[in-house]
């Protein structure tokens, strides 16, 4: 289906205006969700005449891959490399985004102003008005319009400086996985006067709408882009990296289109993949088949039993993780356990309460709970969010909780076969994308969630089926055979002769990153250090030359003699490049601080104070 002109158009038939008013990274810190310290007038008072879905969950912790799910209706891991923090992903060429949907079905279609959409996509040919100037006030007379406003006020990058308001430090509660630091208390005081600033701009929205004669014939969607920015929420998938807020006003004429009544709640879990095909349902359009999400709201509606969510590369860090929740309970599936949490990343070490909870953690200074987060992880996570919010006690060995393990790793494994989760690809390897990984042959999902997941779980009784797995024709099941052997670690000797020959030989880099890795744990370091650098140098794609790095991050003191690269990395015009170059080059030369920032900071508060402009 084409986008046509106003002309081309379908005869416009009374419809509601449909209005999104989204805030940036933010968990409902708000007095309608029951905080007590939240000071959030306009949007308490939206939820009182409104409807409050209680389980509101992005389907990834930041805001990229979100964007993209929300754009497409497809989960962002059904369309590497999508699922990655900033990246181009290729959408089929007869799919179309929601907008053009919406405009092909006669609506007048803005949005102010924010973008970061993770694929190949002009946002200027899918919205009638796209920018800071876009408004419903362009809509032609009579034509409904669906417009969106997006707020940075409560962006991470806010958390950089503190905020001074009603809140103060000594107010808040901190989670048990946090230490008790005055950069962490300041964080999330200038959160929550963050929230009341963004509370007050979209009531000024709210007013002008109202101004217009437009607030009966509107139904108004409040709601965040993805999880907080506190520590271990945003990147992260457990709950306070997902759970977000979401209130809609339904005018009394929509009224039918309403899942609740007015001042009412819907606790099944909602995520951000059903955005999509609901607003198709409110507008009365045709839904298309390969929507991966359900409507909430309008006369299609369907109630969901879990939502999933995800996380591959974050920034310059490279992990990988599937999870699901009910609302209830929360599971999460490690793919990557041989990598701690808390991986240093740049950007987000900028906050104050990062670098103080670093700092605690060298210093020897953290509880067991609190300084998890700086270890590896295991396989398997399972959290019961009633008894335990704070996620920190795992029931995955808990015999209560066993059919509850078992339900929802059926749920998550049929859920990645149902949408062909393309997570196990790593980034630029023959077979990523929507269609590529399709392809008979290139991408075999099933026979790839048993390999990884045995090579997860760290058993040294599957070292055959790593080897096997290491001799196969395809890529992706090489790159799997051999991180199974890496997070075997020493225990993987017995196929050094092998790995040795991949490392040197293999036609895929990224299956050479891998067994050079795992044979610095067993022998021949000097020479495996040489490949990690040789391809960190010199391979085509930066992101294979990032994967090299990360790789040398991980070798320890091993990484010495590739100082030399590291310091070319560092000094790279690719951002991710060049800051896991930068952390690496202060790690092996005894500079790092955790409060040295390794971000352009200048670069990004320039960027940040130019949008600040444009907004006001």
């Amino acid at each position: 289906m084409s986008v046509g002109t106003a002309a081309a158009r379908p005869p416009t038939r009374e419809r509601p205006n449909i209005l999104w008013l989204v805030s940036e990274d933010n968990n409902p810190f708000i007095g309608a969700y029951g905080d007590v310290l939240a000071h959030t007038p306009t949007i308490d008072a939206l939820a009182q005449k409104g409807v409050l879905f209680r389980n509101v969950y992005s389907n990834a912790p930041v805001c990229a891959p979100t964007r993209f799910t929300i754009l497409t209706g497809l989960h962002a891991e059904s369309c590497a490399p999508a699922n990655h923090m900033r990246a181009e992903a290729t959408l089929p060429p007869d799919f179309r985004t929601y907008p053009e949907l919406m405009r092909a079905a006669g609506y007048y279609c803005t949005n102010n102003a924010k973008t970061d959409y993770n694929c190949v996509i002009d946002p200027e040919k899918i919205w009638d008005r796209q920018g800071m100037e876009a408004h419903w006030r362009s809509a032609p007379k009579g034509q409904p319009f669906m417009a969106v406003f997006n707020y940075e006020t409560t962006h991470e990058s806010q958390l950089f400086k503190p905020t001074k308001g009603r809140v103060t430090g000594d107010q808040v509660k901190l989670p048990r996985y946090l230490p008790d630091t005055a950069g962490i208390r300041n964080d999330y005081a200038s959160y929550y006067n963050l929230m009341e600033k963004m509370d007050t701009q979209i009531g000024a929205r709210l007013a002008e709408l109202e101004a217009d004669g437009l607030y009966d014939d509107t139904i108004i969607f409040y709601y965040s882009d993805n999880g907080g920015s506190l520590p271990r929420s945003k990147r992260y998938c457990y709950d306070e990296g997902h759970r977000c807020a979401m209130i809609v006003y339904v005018p009394p004429k929509w009224r039918h289109l309403s899942p609740a009544a007015p001042g009412g709640e819907i606790a099944t879990p909602v995520s951000y993949v059903d955005l999509a095909p609901t607003v198709l349902s409110l507008a009365g359009a045709s839904i298309p088949a390969q929507l991966h999400g359900q409507p909430f709201m309008g006369p299609r509606a369907k109630a969901q039993h879990y939502a999933f969510g995800m996380r591959n590369r974050m920034d310059e860090r490279i992990d990988f993780m599937r999870t699901v929740t009910d609302g209830r309970w929360r599971y999460i599936r490690n793919y990557m356990p041989h990598r701690p949490w808390g991986q240093h990343q740049a950007f987000e070490w900028l906050a104050k309460g990062y670098q103080g909870w670093e700092a605690a953690h060298l210093a020897g200074a953290l509880t067991p709970v609190q300084d998890r987060f700086f270890r590896t992880k295991p396989f398997e996570e399972l959290y019961d969010l009633k008894t335990d919010p704070d996620e920190v006690a795992n029931r995955v060995a808990d015999p209560a909780a066993a059919a509850m393990l078992t339900a929802m790793r059926h749920a998550l494994d049929r859920h990645m076969v149902a949408i062909n989760d393309n997570g196990f690809l790593p980034e630029a390897m023959q077979g990523e994308g929507y269609v590529a990984s399709r392809e008979r042959g290139r991408y075999p999902l099933p026979h790839l969630m048993t390999l990884a997941q045995a090579a997860a779980q760290r058993d040294p009784t599957n070292i055959d089926l790593f080897r096997t797995s290491l001799e196969s024709s395809v890529p992706v099941v090489r790159y799997w055979g051999a991180m199974g052997l890496l997070m075997l670690g020493p225990s993987a000797k017995a196929a050094a002769n092998l790995l040795r020959n991949v490392m040197s030989d293999d036609p895929a880099d990224q299956v050479r990153i891998v067994a050079a890795e795992a044979m610095t744990m067993i022998d021949d370091v000097d020479i495996s250090i040489d490949v990690l650098a040789s391809i960190a140098d010199a391979a085509p794609q930066w992101q294979v030359r990032l994967q090299a790095i990360n790789a040398l991050t991980f070798v320890g003191s091993a990484a010495q003699s590739a100082l030399p690269t590291i310091r070319r990395a560092a000094d790279s015009e690719q951002e991710y490049v060049r800051n896991a170059g930068r952390y690496l080059t202060a790690k092996l030369t005894g500079t790092y601080r955790p409060s040295s920032p390794i971000f352009d900071l200048e670069r990004l508060m320039r960027r940040v104070r130019e949008a600040n402009k444009q907004a006001t």
